[in-house]
C-alpha cells in the first residue's frame, strides 16, 4: 500500500497485517455477494434466450413439446404438467395420458412461466427475480466457500503486496522503478493468491451459477465437482485458472498502478492546501507516504475508498472480456461422455484466446461484456471497502504500536 514506507515496516507486524486484511474481507464478501451471484447467473445464462421460441410455441397449436428444452427445470407448475419427479433434474416434454389437449396448452404456459422465471434482462431484474423466485437467501449462495476463499487469499494477496512493494529484500522494490513497480508487484502478488484459492472459486461458481432450490445446490455441486475430477483427474480443479490470470492479474496490475497514482494525487492536493509542496523525484514519493500515514482515520478512510472505487472501476470494466470467459469455462459440463456422442473439442475447452475469439464471432462484443455492470457495480465498492479497512486496520494499530513505543520510553 503506498502509506507503508520503510517506517511502516517496524511499526506494523505481518500479523497485524493479515487481521487489517481479515476484516475487510468478512466485510466485503457479505457485502458484494449478491452482485457476484447475479453476474455469474447473467454470464453463464444461454444466449440467445429460448423465451422469444418458446413464445412462438406457446401460440402454435398443438405444440411440439420434443422442441422445447430439456433444463427448464422442474417446478410446481412441470411437476403437475410433465411425467417429473421432485429430484429430477428436467422438465420432461410430454403430457399425461388422457389429458393429451389440456396439458398441451399447460405445457407452453409452463415452459413461457420457467424460461421467464429464469431469464435475467439486467443487475436489478436478477436480483429481483433471484429473490422473489429462489428466496432472498439465494443471492448469499456461495458465501461460505467465498469467505474460505477470500479471506487467506487476501492474506496473500496484500501482505505480499507490501512486502513485494516495500521491503528493502524484495526485487521489485530494488529493481523496478517508482513508475511501474505497484503495477509488477500488484501482478505477482495475485498470481500467488490466484493459484493458491483457484479450486475454491472453482466451486463456489459453480455454486452461484446453479439454479436448484432448497438445500440441493451445495449436494448438486460437490457431485458435479467429483464427476469432473473423476473424469479429468485433480488438475481439473484449476480449470480456468490461466483465464483466471488472465484476467487478475491485468487488474491487479491497473488497479494498483491507479491506486497509488489517484490516492497519490489526493495527498499532493492536501499538502498544497496546507500550503506545503512535496518534493520531486523518489523523496517525492517518501514523503508522499509519510504524509499518508500521518493522516487521521478519517482522511485514511475517505481517501483509500476514493482512490480504490476509481481504479477498481476501470480495471474492472477493461478486464470483463476474461471474467466472462473463465465463468463460462468453470461452468461447462460435458455432457457428450455421459450421452457416447463422439464430437471435437467444445468453444470452452479451447485456449483462452480462441474461446473469447469465438464468443466474439457469436456474440459479438456485447457477449464479450455480458455482466460488466453487476462486476463493475460489485468490483468497486468491493475495492473500495477492502482497501480502506485495510488501511485504515493498520492505520489504528500503528497507533497502538505508536502508543505502546511512548509508554516504554516513558518508562
Amino acid at each position: 500500500m503506498t502509506g507503508d514506507n520503510e517506517d511502516v515496516e517496524i511499526d506494523l507486524t505481518a500479523g497485524q497485517k493479515m487481521m487489517s486484511a481479515i476484516s475487510g474481507s468478512l466485510l466485503t464478501s457479505l457485502l458484494v455477494t449478491p452482485l457476484d451471484v447475479v453476474r455469474v447467473r447473467l454470464q453463464s445464462q444461454p444466449t440467445p434466450s429460448p423465451l422469444t421460441a418458446i413464445s412462438k410455441l406457446a401460440a402454435s397449436s398443438p405444440q411440439p413439446f420434443n422442441t422445447l428444452p430439456p433444463n427448464l427445470g422442474v417446478t410446481a407448475c412441470c411437476r403437475e404438467v410433465f411425467f417429473a419427479n421432485n429430484t429430477a433434474e428436467y422438465c420432461m416434454a410430454g403430457p399425461k395420458i388422457g389429458e393429451l389437449s389440456q396439458a398441451s396448452g399447460l405445457a407452453a404456459e409452463c415452459a413461457v412461466e420457467e424460461t421467464q422465471r429464469r431469464s435475467f434482462n439486467s443487475t436489478f431484474d436478477g436480483l429481483r427475480k433471484i429473490a422473489r423466485n429462489e428466496g432472498f437467501t439465494t443471492l448469499w449462495r456461495g458465501l461460505s466457500p467465498t469467505l474460505v476463499m477470500t479471506v487467506p487469499g487476501n492474506i496473500v494477496y496484500f501482505t505480499g503486496y507490501d512486502w513485494l512493494r516495500f521491503n528493502k529484500q524484495s526485487p521489485v522494490n530494488r529493481l523496478a522503478s517508482d513508475n511501474f513497480a505497484p503495477l509488477i508487484a500488484g501482478s505477482a502478488a495475485r498470481i500467488a493468491a490466484a493459484s493458491i484459492v483457484s479450486p475454491i472459486e472453482m466451486f463456489r461458481t459453480r455454486m452461484q451459477a446453479s439454479r436448484s432450490t432448497g438445500g440441493t445446490h451445495f449436494a448438486e455441486t460437490l457431485k458435479g465437482i467429483g464427476e469432473m475430477v473423476a473424469s479429468h483427474g485433480y488438475t481439473s480443479l484449476w480449470r480456468g485458472l490461466t483465464l483466471t490470470l488472465w484476467r487478475d492479474v491485468p487488474f491487479s496490475g491497473i488497479y494498483w498502478w491507479g491506486y497509488e497514482r489517484i490516492r497519490g494525487a489526493i495527498t499532493e492536493a492536501r499538502e498544497r492546501g496546507r500550503g506545503r509542496l512535496l518534493e520531486a523525484g523518489d523523496s517525492r514519493t517518501r514523503a508522499r507516504s509519510r504524509s499518508q500515514s500521518r493522516e487521521n482515520h478519517t482522511a485514511t478512510f475517505t481517501d483509500s475508498f476514493v482512490a480504490g472505487a476509481s481504479s477498481g472501476a476501470v480495471a474492472s470494466i477493461l478486464t470483463t472480456p476474461f471474467d466472462v470467459g473463465k465463468t463460462r469455462r468453470q461452468v461447462f459440463v460435458d455432457l457428450s461422455q455421459k450421452s457416447g456422442i463422439e464430437r471435437g473439442f467444445a468453444p470452452e475447452e479451447r485456449s483462452m484466446p480462441r474461446f473469447l475469439w469465438h464468443i466474439f464471432k457469436e456474440e459479438g462484443f456485447s457477449g464479450l461484456w455480458r455482466g460488466w455492470i453487476p462486476r463493475t457495480l460489485k468490483v468497486a465498492p468491493a475495492c473500495a471497502i477492502m482497501i480502506s479497512c485495510y488501511e485504515v486496520g493498520k492505520r489504528t494499530f500503528r497507533s497502538v504500536n505508536e502508543r505502546a513505543e511512548r509508554k516504554r520510553g516513558a518508562v
